[in-house]
């Protein structure tokens, strides 16, 4: 079963580059969602120099980058700006200190549900139809690693040489792994699967072929008869997708409570409470694992509790068992 802008294939192609004034924003699926080139800032924005600089002063002082004190880090180099070159650095810095970084533009293109990055100059994107390459590209292998470590770090998790790959659900939903060398051999790797921007339903999957109208009567059967079921398969086959559609056909007045390792799940149901775990501190203290989790949800009076966690097997990476209590 696919998804709505799940893996179409797994094939590859190259997009053009980018003209000298465009930065590549994919074009979302046909007919759903269209995303032209974003313009570069202004020719006049300062060189690399110059924004080292400026970074450099910013990170110094601390908080965030606004306006203000973008323009007094820049009256400190001595270089003086228009208003349009002074905001394309305000985006710059903004999205480098506090964003994606050069992957910002990709993550808020619409269509885009993963971002990869594989080396410093190959950088990956999926719309829904395979993966394409970006014309995005890293200083060098260090901006890779600086960027993958700051939103570990967003996601309150530690990813150095003692800890080196991550996990983890950055603040607005999105999805993070990275894994740094050696363990990484050609360099530090980010995977990021953006959530989706939208619930879908049972029929929004039969008009994009994900299912068959008989399959949609078997499975809301399962749900309205409270048999527990298993929901299973691979990366990007639809899994949380199909199971969020199930759990909104449940009744309105079941209290679902739903146990994740990472949350993922949001089912369109208007009493569902989400438990997620968590890894330990720098210090190996204070896990929370799954097995903690489902114990809890037992005692939070449920009608229903989903387990939803990933699983080694590369088969079958993910498994969610809901249980009607």
């Amino acid at each position: 079963m696919k998804a709505p802008g799940a893996h179409a294939r797994r094939g590859a192609a190259m997009l053009p580059g980018p003209s000298a004034d465009t930065a590549f924003v994919p074009a979302g699926p046909p007919g759903v969602i269209g995303a032209g080139p974003v313009p570069r800032p202004s020719a006049g924005l300062p060189g690399a120099v110059v924004l080292d600089e400026v970074r450099a002063l910013l990170v110094a002082g601390g908080g965030v980058p606004g306006p203000a004190r973008v323009a007094a880090a820049l009256r400190a180099t001595g270089r003086v700006l228009g208003d349009e070159e002074l905001l394309a650095v305000v985006s710059t810095l903004q999205a480098e200190l506090n964003g994606a970084g050069p992957l910002q533009p990709l993550l808020s293109a619409p269509g885009v549900s993963d971002v990869l990055v594989n080396s410093p100059d190959s950088v990956w994107i999926d719309c829904g139809r395979g993966l394409v390459r970006a014309a995005v590209r890293f200083t060098d292998e260090a901006s890779v690693r600086r960027l993958a470590q700051r939103m570990a770090a967003q996601a309150g998790r530690r990813l150095d040489d003692s800890v080196p790959w991550v996990d983890a659900r950055l603040p607005d939903g999105t999805r993070l792994h990275a894994v740094l060398p050696p363990v990484a051999v050609a360099g530090t790797t980010i995977s990021l699967r953006v959530p989706a921007r939208r619930s879908f339903t049972l029929t929004d999957l039969v008009d994009a072929g994900s299912l068959p109208a008989a399959g949609v009567r078997l499975l809301t059967g399962l749900v309205r008869a409270r048999c527990s079921f298993v929901v299973s398969g691979g990366t990007g086959t639809g899994k949380t997708t199909l199971l969020s559609c199930l759990l909104g056909t449940a009744d309105p007045n079941e209290r679902i409570v739903v146990v994740e390792d990472s949350r993922e799940l949001d089912p369109a149901h208007p009493h569902v409470v989400h438990l997620e775990s968590r890894p330990a501190n720098v210090e190996g203290q204070g896990a929370v694992g799954m097995q903690q989790l489902v114990r809890q949800a037992l005692r939070m009076r449920p009608d229903r509790v989903v387990g939803y966690y990933r699983n080694q097997d590369p088969m079958s990476q993910s498994i969610a068992l809901t249980v009607p209590m």
